[in-house]
């Protein structure tokens, strides 16, 4: 029933019915849960980007961090794959546009296809941050970190290029364990030992004299890293007190570990989203072929999916431009 103000002749104040502004309840309440969405992940990035500010001098660089590629190992490809799978998911929120407008159309195939390539498309870019996630705890080099948290890496004096531990460690003879909490300090567990000990790597200093080690520039000599000579390398082992593999949530070989906490969050956090929209996908694409929408007359479901497909591809492109690109 319509308000209406009688001043003479019948005038209408509302006329939205249960549609104000022609939008239907189910697609105004995603539009809410996205507004609402899209302020979470604006805080994440937003602590993300003090954070990296205030540690800019320690901050890892993405082009050493991210430069993987599935099986072409030993080459240096950095954001390669990370540009090809955000290439991938974008190119699902346009298969979506097109699902949605065959919808509108009313073409049960074309839906059934479009959404299918969406599908695909979305369980590609899962698997591969998943991938991404793999290489990051793994590492690739090694590293060894001094008391105050600073790390160093290993790189070839003559080239500059980086150096991995297990290439120049000299192995030392003697049986290393892991200490369980009944023999760990104050009774906690030891984390699983690396590849080479610290001796091992210190000792594999001292026999080759062509490895030195790198770190980040402090704040007054800019952002970057700074190489340093063979004495100074020296110096600086005698402060190591751990070899760090990979990273974590406590170590990470690329930088400061709050890199990583970031990392594993906000990217975790978003995959979950791309998860949630596959399983929300299939769901509605089972739908389509059992003809659900075809008998109601409009493929709605479809569109309302689809704004949510749409904002978590664009909270993407966020994410990549701040991890990878800045």
């Amino acid at each position: 029933m319509e308000a209406t103000v009688t001043t003479g002749s019948e005038e209408k104040v509302w006329s939205g019915g249960n549609q104000p502004m022609g939008a239907s309840y189910g697609k105004m309440m995603i539009w809410f849960f996205i507004l609402s969405d899209a302020l979470t992940f604006s805080g994440f990035l937003s602590a993300y980007g003090f954070s990296r500010f205030k540690f800019i001098d320690s901050w890892p660089i993405a082009d050493e961090v991210f430069n993987h590629f599935p099986f072409l190992h030993g080459v240096d490809a950095p954001m390669y794959y990370v540009a090809l799978m955000t290439f991938i998911l974008i190119f699902s929120s346009v298969t979506m546009v097109l699902a949605v407008d065959a919808g509108h159309q009313m073409k049960q195939k074309k839906v059934t296809f479009y959404m299918l390539l969406t599908i695909i498309g979305g369980l590609i870019f899962l698997g591969s941050q998943a991938w991404e996630w793999k290489n990051f705890i793994k590492g690739q080099y090694g590293a060894v970190e001094t008391n105050s948290g600073r790390i160093f890496q290993f790189v070839d004096a003559s080239t500059g290029e980086r150096v991995a531990l297990g290439d120049f460690a000299v192995p030392l003879h003697g049986e290393r364990a892991t200490h369980t909490a009944n023999k760990g300090v104050w009774y906690e567990s030891e984390t699983t030992l690396t590849s080479v000990s610290l001796e091992e790597v210190i000792a594999g200093f001292e026999a080759n004299p062509n490895i030195v080690v790198r770190t980040e520039k402090s704040i007054e000599e800019g952002i970057g890293k700074v190489t340093l000579d063979r004495q100074q390398t020296a110096e600086t082992l005698k402060k190591a007190v751990a070899v760090v593999e990979g990273a974590n949530l406590v170590h990470n070989e690329y930088g400061h570990p709050l890199f990583a906490n970031y990392f594993f969050f906000i990217t975790g956090f978003h995959g979950f989203h791309v998860f949630t929209g596959i399983c929300i996908n299939i769901l509605i694409f089972f739908n389509v072929i059992l003809g659900t929408y075809e008998r109601r007359n409009s493929y709605e479901m479809v569109e309302k999916v689809g704004l949510y497909w749409h904002f978590v591809d664009l909270v993407w492109v966020f994410v990549f431009t701040f991890f990878y690109l800045v």
